[in-house]
């Protein structure tokens, strides 16, 4: 993964969408180098003085060698257009679309993996580095530059704990929103592997949730892998067991689907992480000195 200022990002989505304008804007202003914007039918105009192309693969024509798309289109166009960015030989892709098919994202999935893309979400807030780069949704003024990793399955709660880090004098080096959704791109594991190999990172803060899968096995990950100091929050943990919850974008179908097939609990997902040694925070005030205890400050 190689995130930079330098980066060349692209945006593929309908150029006419205020809340794409809006996210651009957001980007832009945050320094993110958005180089071209894909909006079929639309060619040849601007978007946020953006250049706007048909296909991704006259923008690469024009601009040259694309690091990064970050995708919001409609739930049934968010397929093709992350396999055209995968053919068109761009390396990372964010996905923000909600309520993508999951059958869609079995396939984009296989085809990532063949061709060596990271791909993050769908459903998610994308990436910040803080006072370097926007891929995504992240509000940039919770966030300040440091040496702590986030990873979170959704995003609110994010922003949230980013602010109690940043009030607490506790700066980030990168927070990452994977996704809520039943079927995601890459996983815990995946951006707990790229956090403890990068080199501005000291400490690694998780968050989970009371829904869907993945904590158990990055809890035994962690044990068995990471060197680095983690400290996890799973949210829910005061919430009716016979409510369906999940992030406010998940499929309904996927909701069913993980509440009928073995689903993990709040509890199994608690033990796991307290059967490797990990501290766990009980509400999100609680993670800085957690940190600041792991790292002896």
């Amino acid at each position: 993964m190689d995130l930079t200022s330098e980066s060349k990002v692209l945006i593929q989505g309908n150029a006419a969408s205020q809340a794409l304008i809006h996210a651009v804007l957001n980007m832009k202003a945050y320094g993110t180098n958005i180089v071209a914007c894909i909006t079929p039918g639309q060619g040849g105009t601007h978007l946020q003085e953006v250049p706007i192309f048909d296909l991704v693969e006259q923008a690469q024509i024009k601009v040259g060698s694309i690091d990064t798309s970050v995708i919001w289109v409609n739930p049934y166009q968010a397929l093709d257009a992350a396999l055209e960015a995968i053919e068109a030989g761009v390396k990372q892709l964010v996905i923000l679309t909600e309520g993508m098919p999951p059958l869609d994202m079995v396939g984009l999935i296989r085809k990532a993996e063949i061709s060596e893309t990271l791909l993050l979400g769908p459903s998610c807030a994308g990436i910040i580095v803080p006072n370097q780069l926007l891929l995504g949704l992240h509000p940039g003024e919770f966030y300040s530059p440091g040496s702590i990793g986030l990873i979170s399955r959704g995003s609110r709660l994010s922003y949230e704990i980013a602010s109690q880090l940043t009030q607490a004098k506790l700066g980030q080096s990168l927070s990452v929103s994977i996704g809520s959704d039943l079927i995601i791109g890459s996983s815990f594991i995946q951006w707990l592997q790229i956090l403890d190999e990068d080199d501005q990172t000291e400490a690694i803060v998780l968050v989970g949730e009371v829904s869907g899968s993945g904590e158990e096995e990055a809890a035994s990950y962690i044990a068995e892998t990471i060197d680095k100091p983690v400290i996890a929050y799973i949210a829910g943990l005061y919430a009716p067991p016979t409510k369906l919850l999940g992030h406010s974008c998940t499929l309904a179908t996927s909701k069913l689907l993980a509440q009928t097939i073995c689903p993990p609990t709040i509890e199994s997902k608690i033990e796991a992480f307290k059967k490797a040694k990990i501290p766990l925070a009980d509400r999100p005030s609680q993670i800085p000195g957690l940190i600041k205890k792991a790292l002896k400050k």
